[in-house]
């Protein structure tokens, strides 16, 4: 093993060190540490917050996504206007036909309402098929032993969202209107079409948005009451989700007759491009912090070369090149940012990766909610920290502190040994 002496080590190493930990003698000096530790802590509180804030936008993107895609299909093909599919048979067999395509379903997409009593709800009507249903979506394979085996064609039975359940004050067995949106032309004029359904399941699939407007039917049920001659669309399931916006367009270009395509990635674009432009907002503002605490370094080291004037001026008549005098109070100011730097990351990390456990203690705490799911899709608090995001809030960290020490050393470098001494 090799030791390293303390003679192989530079003095401009060692010096910088002593000064980033000295400054209990004296009064002054003692300030002078302080506001060092002062600089390092913005530096720590900095990076730490950049990392717990791009984490948790990170998995709230991720959780959202997730849920949605337990829910809806990774593409649809459809007819314009609603229409039925022209030859199901054949874009089933042209869909499956992709490499990509691991699952395919037909089904019927339209708007309804849902009435129980007075109350009187808006829902997005889904007619699926039970049996294909489950290898298209995840939310389908929950169900699949459950309420998807009660869906039989002709009982007209529901399985509802569990918010829409609950905001109907139903459960399962109770009976529902479900009134469709086009009427029925009769002598006396046009009459709302009405048909009674029965409650057979619920679901939660742990986005608010569906489970407080999806009803699942029978797609033959949706058929008839919808006077359709059969499926409006197909539903795809893909090896790789990200591949999805590629796999529509190859689609949209290979199927017969005159099909809408669309992909997860237009299902709630304008939420996920919103969540994008604050991530970098975010990214910005929080590097805002770390900048700060990092020039906090120009004035703890001009500081420190005042306080060190006659130590710079012994070390320059010793033979002490004004490079020597630059690195030393380079080192100073680069510890203190390599020291916040790893704290930060540390802390941020820390909290990243327990923050499940962090946020429900604070609740709790505080009697609060701090995710309410109607407003944020969402009720616990996700994190995901990626190396991504926390290279460059690294890098940024260190370039900044080492770009914060360069005025001042160059000050320290410039100083006069004769002027320096003269007083002392």
């Amino acid at each position: 093993m090799t030791f390293v002496s303390p003679k192989q080590i530079p003095y401009e190493l060692i010096l910088g060190w002593r000064y980033t930990r000295a400054g209990r003698a004296t009064r002054r000096n003692g300030f002078i540490s302080f506001i060092s530790g002062v600089s390092m802590l913005g530096i720590a509180l900095g990076v730490a917050a950049l990392i717990i804030v791009l984490s948790v936008m990170n998995g709230f993107q991720k959780e959202v996504r997730d849920r949605m895609l337990g829910v809806v299909s990774h593409i649809e093909v459809f007819a314009p206007n609603g229409a039925a599919l022209p030859d199901v048979a054949r874009t089933l067999a042209e869909v499956r036909a992709h490499q990509q395509v691991v699952g395919a379903a037909p089904f019927i997409a339209t708007q309804a309402l849902l009435a129980r009593g007075e109350e009187m709800k808006g829902a997005i009507v889904r007619g699926i098929d039970p049996a294909a249903e489950p290898a298209v979506t995840d939310l389908a394979i929950d169900l699949k032993k459950s309420a998807l085996m009660r869906l039989v064609p002709g009982d007209f039975g529901v399985v509802l969202g569990g918010e829409l359940a609950r905001s109907l004050g139903v459960r399962q067995g109770d009976k529902v209107t479900l009134v469709a949106p086009s009427g029925q032309v009769t002598p006396a004029g046009v009459v709302p079409r009405l048909k009674q359904m029965t409650v057979v399941g619920t679901f939660d699939s742990g986005h608010y948005e569906y489970d407080s407007s999806l009803v699942l039917i029978h797609i033959d049920d949706a058929a008839k009451i919808f006077r359709l001659e059969g499926p409006t669309g197909v539903r795809l399931k893909l090896k790789d989700l990200h591949q999805a916006r590629e796999v529509g367009a190859e689609l949209a270009r290979s199927l017969s007759g005159d099909l809408v395509v669309r992909d997860w990635t237009r299902q709630n674009r304008t939420w996920f491009a919103a969540v994008q432009v604050e991530k970098r907002m975010m990214f910005i503002i929080l590097t805002l912090i770390v900048a700060v605490a990092a020039f906090n370094l120009v004035s703890t080291l001009v500081m420190t070369v005042t306080d060190k004037r006659a130590d710079i001026a012994i070390l320059r008549t010793l033979g002490a090149s004004p490079g020597s005098i630059m690195g030393i109070f380079v080192v100073q100011g680069a510890m203190v940012g390599v020291i916040g730097t790893l704290a930060g990351l540390a802390l941020g990390l820390g909290v990243a990766f327990n923050i499940d456990v962090i946020v429900p203690a604070l609740e709790q705490l505080f009697h609060a909610s701090f995710l309410p799911k109607d407003i944020y899709l969402i009720s616990r608090m996700p994190s995901e920290p990626q190396q991504a995001d926390i290279v460059p809030i690294t890098v940024i960290s260190l370039v900044l502190a080492f770009l914060a020490t360069l005025y001042p050393s160059w000050r320290a470098s410039q100083v006069n040994p004769a002027e320096a001494l003269r007083y002392e």
